[in-house]
């Protein structure tokens, strides 16, 4: 980590915000061997309370990346299982699917302060990341050449790029840029507890409660997280005081309510008001919005922290291909096409989830009522019961990097718990490969070197066509020399004749029959036309 003060000098990209998404954001610019300057306006990490804890398997796998995704799936706690009630009654239970042989279990739960130490210790040694901590951003300038960032009280930083990574108190930074913030907020409460127990059934499952009969009329999520802590959501009315309960002994009698007369410690409480918020601009120029400084979801899901993941994954490797030279400007355009539809995405499943949990008009509420009771039941009623869609890569179906493909069209978003068929526009499977002279043992390791063409049987792709001289690295690997179990094929159902196209975040960019088609689908994926193919050398 660098000391040199930050204003005599220009930086390649300066992160704003250092929370787990700039943290992200900035080991992974460095991993793609771009310095990086990253600010926070307050004087030091505070480390209070879970906050988002739910850490997907796809997430766990892009910090690994970086060196953390196997600590951190080391120290959470794995569970497998959601599980669904109405009042006393278990509607239904499902598992998570595997699309391959991941490193990862679909889920850990950690919480996001010890997440946020450990990218620390990642960042620490990474001296290719300058930390600067009371470092608050009050003013941002761009012109042609790089983005001027104001620092109160400290003069101005220079920069090529800047990722906004603010959190949710990003309003000043999206005023600066112009950056409208739409949607809504709720006016119910949650209220959580941090809450240690001796609870050993609920170790490894999430539960999820409507209307139980120690918070009628409302939903309780249940949560298990390391040291034999379990962190409880209550839905709670807008006019909660939590002050007034504790006062009162209401809190512990809602408490021993769900954990019975055993012993308890409360770790951390708090009461939050949640959002349902997207920024209409996503890049504006030279500076890219990530996490929930672009936008805000309600929690049930987990789509929160893991979106941002993935905006992150998505900023750094584009900026790092435009700062290389490998391609034009215009790619970063595709950051806004690509992660702005996620947002939209998980703005439409949340608040279908929203309109469930809390129906704000008479047909809603009818409707609840109807599934909750027949699920009972009908177990061809129990898809309608929304508790919260799991969190999930987004699928780049529509980007205008991905080249469709008509021999393998995207078959819609598929039932919870489950993913797509491996296609053009979503994120290959995870298996272990075997590469010779090669450290990587998976198959998304050797995906994020660069861009991959990865051939089966029939195909005889050229190195030196111009398919790969690109000034990008790409490299061309066989399916049937790394794939010797054979597991890789059949979580592609890979087929004679093909050539996958797979960019740099380990996306399918396109799968092709043609060799011809090659060089055009690579040009796409990098955000260009064929005809302005960036040439060897080129730089920026």
């Amino acid at each position: 980590m660098t000391t040199t003060d930050p204003s005599t000098r220009h930086h390649r990209v300066a992160v704003i915000g250092n929370g787990p998404v700039g943290q992200t954001t900035a080991l992974l610019l460095a991993r793609w061997g771009v310095p990086v300057l990253l600010l926070d306006g307050r004087p030091e990490r505070d480390l209070v309370g879970s906050k988002a804890i739910c850490q997907q398997r796809d997430v766990l796998d892009v910090w690994e990346a970086v060196g953390a995704g196997r600590r951190i799936a080391a120290e959470g706690v794995t569970w497998t299982t959601a599980r669904t009630f109405h009042r006393d009654r278990e509607l239904f239970a499902y598992s998570m699917a595997d699309p391959g042989r991941s490193a990862f279990p679909p889920f850990v739960n950690i919480s996001q302060a010890r997440t946020e130490e450990i990218l620390d210790e990642r960042i620490a040694a990474e001296p290719l990341i300058d930390v600067r901590w009371g470092h608050r951003v009050t003013g941002i300038a761009q012109d042609d050449d790089g983005v001027t960032l104001t620092v109160d009280g400290r003069g101005d930083v220079r920069a090529d790029y800047a990722v906004a990574c603010a959190g949710a108190r990003g309003d000043d930074i999206r005023r600066m840029l112009g950056v409208g913030f739409g949607g809504h907020s709720f006016d119910d409460r949650f209220l959580i507890c941090d809450i240690r127990a001796d609870m050993p059934g609920w170790a490894q499952e999430r539960r999820f409660y409507f209307d139980p009969e120690w918070n009628p009329g409302r939903q309780v999520l249940i949560h298990p997280c390391p040291g034999s802590t379990f962190r409880i959501d209550w839905q709670v009315p807008g006019d909660y005081d939590l002050a007034a309960e504790e006062a009162s002994g209401a809190l512990d009698a809602r408490i021993r309510a769900i954990i019975g007369d055993q012993p308890y410690e409360i770790v951390w409480k708090s009461v939050y008001r949640f959002h349902s918020r997207v920024a209409d601009r996503m890049r504006v120029g030279r500076v890219l919005l990530a996490g929930d400084c672009a936008h805000l979801v309600s929690p049930f899901g987990a789509r929160g922290l893991n979106s941002g993941v993935g905006d992150a994954e998505n900023a750094a490797w584009k900026l790092a291909f435009v700062l290389h030279g490998w391609a034009h400007e215009e790619l970063l355009e595709s950051y806004h096409d690509e992660r702005h539809a996620a947002a939209l995405e998980n703005i439409a499943v949340t608040t279908a989830t929203m309109d469930f949990l809390v129906p704000q008009t008479d047909e809603q509420h009818h409707r609840r009522r109807s599934v909750l009771e027949a699920a009972a039941t009908d177990p061809a009623v129990r898809a309608q019961v929304d508790s919260g869609r799991l969190a999930e890569p987004f699928w780049y179906v529509d980007s205008p990097l991905t080249t469709p493909a008509a021999t393998r069209p995207f078959t819609g978003r598929p039932p919870r718990g489950e993913v797509p068929p491996a296609g053009p526009g979503i994120l290959a499977p995870d298996v272990p490969v075997s590469v010779t002279g090669s450290s990587c043992g998976r198959f998304r390791e050797l995906a994020r070197d660069g861009v991959l063409l990865l051939t089966t049987d029939g195909v005889d792709l050229d190195p030196s066509a111009d398919a790969v001289d690109t000034g990008a690295p790409v490299r061309i690997l066989r399916l049937a020399e790394i794939d010797v179990t054979g597991v890789l094929a059949e979580a592609l159902d890979a087929r004679p004749g093909e050539v996958w196209v797979i960019r740099p975040d380990a996306y399918v960019a396109a799968v092709l029959t043609d060799v011809a088609e090659v060089p055009a689908a690579v040009n796409r994926a990098l955000g260009q036309p064929a005809a302005e193919r960036i040439l060897p050398g080129a730089g920026t």
